[in-house]
C-alpha cells in the first residue's frame, strides 16, 4: 500500500523565492487549464484532452511573452499541475453520476494567490534526489535542508513541497510499503477491544481503560482570542496585519499537530496490543450541527477512525465498524435487555433486569465489542468476522514520530 510520510523543510531565501515562483506557475496552469474547459463548455464544444491542454497552455505558452516565466520552474511541476486538473474534473463528473461515494462535489475552481495552502509535487521525471549529507535537491530550486524525524522505509516514487497557512514548508513523500513485512514485524495478540468515543473521555475501552481528552483547541482558546483581537484592530493591507495572521495560523497549526501526534500515537498503540478494534461509526456532521460543536471538533473522531483504518490494513488487524443507531448506551452488556434511552447527564445506571450497576462509558464499549462480534464465546475463543478492507490514509505527523511500534 502506499503511504504518505512527511518532514520539515528549511528553505533559504533563494530557495523559498524559488518555490513561490514554482507555486505561481502551477497554479497559473490549473486556472488556465479549467478556463480552457469553462469556454469550451459555454461554447458547446468537447473538452480538450490533456495531451491538447499540455500543448497549448506549457509547451506553446513558453514561446509568448505573456508566459515565458513558465520556464523558469520544472517542466514536471507544469505537467503534474494539469494532472490534477484533470483528476479533479473526473472527480466531479463521478460524483455527478453517483460513481464516487461521498457529499457531492463541485466543479474545479481557480486557485487564489491567497489560498492558505500552496503545493507542488515531483515524480520521478524531475531526477530530484536526496544528497549524501541528507538534503532535498529539487531541480531549479537547490538542495533544501530536510528535519529528518525517521528513516524512510522505502525509495519514494514522488514528493510534494506544501507550504501551510503557517508559512511552514513540508516535503511529502510517497513510499510503497511491503504489508507483508509489516505484518510480519507486528507482534503477535488475540486480544480484541471495544472503543466507545466521547467528549468527557476521548475513548472508553471495553477493558475499563479510561483515556481522557486533551481538549487541545480548548486549552488554546484564551491565546487564540488574544491574538484574533489584534488582528481585527490592524488597518487592512498593512504589514502588521499580516504578521498578526501569521501569528493566528502558527497558534492553529501548533493545536493541530499536536491533535495529530495525540491521535497517532493512540492509534499506534492500539493496533500493537488489538488483534480485533470495534469502535461505533458515529455522526460527526451531524453531532457539529449542536451545542456541542466545538468539542466535537476539537475531538477529531474521525481523523482517529481513519488512523485505525489505514493502520489495521497494514499491519493485518481487523476493524469493524458498528452502525451509529446500535443502542449500545441503552443496553445493559451484562443480560441484555435494552433499558430505554438516557440523558447525557447520567453516567452511571441500574439495570431493571438483573439489577447490574453498570459505568455508561464502560457499557457502551463492551456492547461495541459484542455488536461487531468480537466477544468472547463460551468456550474462551475469540470470535471475528473475516478481514474487511480499510480505508487508506496518509500517515506521518509533520516531524513528530509516531512511536516505537510505528514503522
Amino acid at each position: 500500500m502506499q503511504l504518505r510520510y512527511a518532514f520539515r523543510l528549511y528553505p533559504n531565501a533563494a530557495q523559498q523565492a524559488a518555490l513561490a515562483r514554482a507555486f505561481g506557475c502551477a497554479r497559473v496552469v490549473f486556472n488556465d487549464a479549467v478556463r480552457a474547459r469553462e469556454d469550451a463548455r459555454r461554447a458547446g464544444q468537447p473538452f480538450p484532452t490533456a495531451g491538447q491542454l499540455s500543448t497549448r497552455l506549457i509547451t506553446e505558452a513558453k514561446r509568448t511573452p505573456e508566459r515565458a516565466w513558465l520556464g523558469e520552474v520544472s517542466a514536471v511541476v507544469l505537467q503534474q499541475s494539469l494532472r490534477d486538473a484533470e483528476v479533479a474534473y473526473k472527480n466531479f463528473f463521478a460524483s455527478l453520476k453517483g460513481i464516487r461515494k461521498g457529499p457531492k462535489l463541485g466543479a474545479p475552481r481557480f486557485k487564489s494567490r491567497k489560498d492558505a495552502r500552496q503545493s507542488i509535487r515531483f515524480t520521478a521525471n524531475a531526477r530530484w534526489t536526496i544528497t549524501g549529507s541528507g538534503r532535498l535537491n529539487l531541480p531549479k530550486i537547490g538542495a533544501v535542508k530536510v528535519k529528518w524525524s525517521r528513516l524512510l522505509p522505502a525509495t519514494p516514487t514522488s514528493v510534494t513541497v506544501v507550504k501551510d497557512a503557517a508559512g511552514r514548508f513540508f516535503a511529502s513523500f510517497v513510499i510503497d510499503t511491503d504489508t507483508a513485512a509489516d505484518q510480519a514485524r507486528m507482534p503477535q495478540s488475540d486480544r480484541t477491544i471495544g472503543i466507545d468515543l466521547g467528549l468527557t473521555h476521548f475513548a472508553v475501552l471495553s477493558d475499563g481503560t479510561k483515556i481522557d481528552s486533551p481538549r487541545f483547541l480548548r486549552r488554546a482558546e484564551k491565546k487564540l482570542k488574544k491574538a484574533q483581537r489584534e488582528l481585527s484592530r490592524k488597518q487592512k493591507g498593512s504589514k502588521n496585519r499580516a504578521k498578526a495572521r501569521l501569528k493566528i495560523a502558527r497558534a492553529h497549526a501548533k493545536v493541530t499537530d499536536a491533535r495529530r501526534e495525540f491521535h497517532h500515537q493512540l492509534s499506534t498503540r492500539l493496533i500493537c496490543e488489538n488483534q480485533g478494534i470495534a469502535v461505533e461509526d458515529l455522526s460527526v456532521a451531524g453531532l457539529a450541527r449542536t451545542r456541542l460543536a466545538k468539542s466535537v471538533h476539537d475531538a477529531g473522531w474521525a481523523q482517529f477512525v481513519r488512523m485505525l483504518a489505514y493502520k489495521a490494513e497494514r499491519y493485518g488487524r481487523t476493524l469493524v465498524t458498528i452502525g451509529r443507531f446500535e443502542p449500545t448506551s441503552q443496553t445493559c452488556s451484562t443480560c441484555g435487555v435494552k433499558d430505554g434511552p438516557k440523558p447525557l447527564n447520567l453516567r452511571e445506571w441500574t439495570c431493571s433486569a438483573c439489577g447490574t450497576v453498570h459505568d455508561r462509558d464502560v457499557n457502551a464499549a463492551i456492547n461495541v465489542k459484542t455488536a461487531a462480534g468480537l466477544a468472547v464465546s463460551a468456550c474462551g475463543a475469540p470470535v471475528r468476522p473475516g478481514a474487511i478492507p480499510a480505508q487508506r490514509e496518509e500517515t506521518g505527523s509533520h516531524g513528530f514520530p509516531a512511536g516505537d511500534c510505528a514503522a
